[in-house]
């Protein structure tokens, strides 16, 4: 497994991941989307296997400030520029992804 947890450190949901992960003694990557912005190639992997709609938090503060709900916009240029506008936690591995927290997905992933 080659494993990462895209979130931040005020995301519950990034919290559970973490635990989940470290209960099971499996190795993973923190990225804390607060400090470092996800590449354009690893958003790319990412939408292979969600879609661009799930990983736009339009509950977010940040969505809100910018009062996208009333703006047509670039999506993929939207969640580059601004990385706390995606969903969290992304968890990772290779080509498979899931955004949210998703142990019965996780739980098949590592038996």
């Amino acid at each position: 497994m080659n494993l990462q947890i895209f979130g931040t450190k005020k995301c519950s949901n990034s919290k559970k991941a973490e635990m989940f992960f470290k209960e099971r003694r499996i190795k993973f990557q923190l990225i804390n989307l607060a400090e470092k912005p996800m590449s354009k190639g690893e958003l790319t992997s990412i939408l292979s296997s969600v879609s661009l709609d799930e990983l736009l938090d339009t509950e977010s503060k940040l969505y809100k400030e910018k009062n996208l709900q009333y703006m047509k916009f670039d999506k993929l240029e939207m969640l580059l520029e601004f990385p706390l506008l995606l969903k969290t936690p992304i968890v990772r591995d290779g080509k498979k992804a899931t955004v949210g927290f998703q142990p019965d997905i996780w739980k098949t992933w590592i038996s």
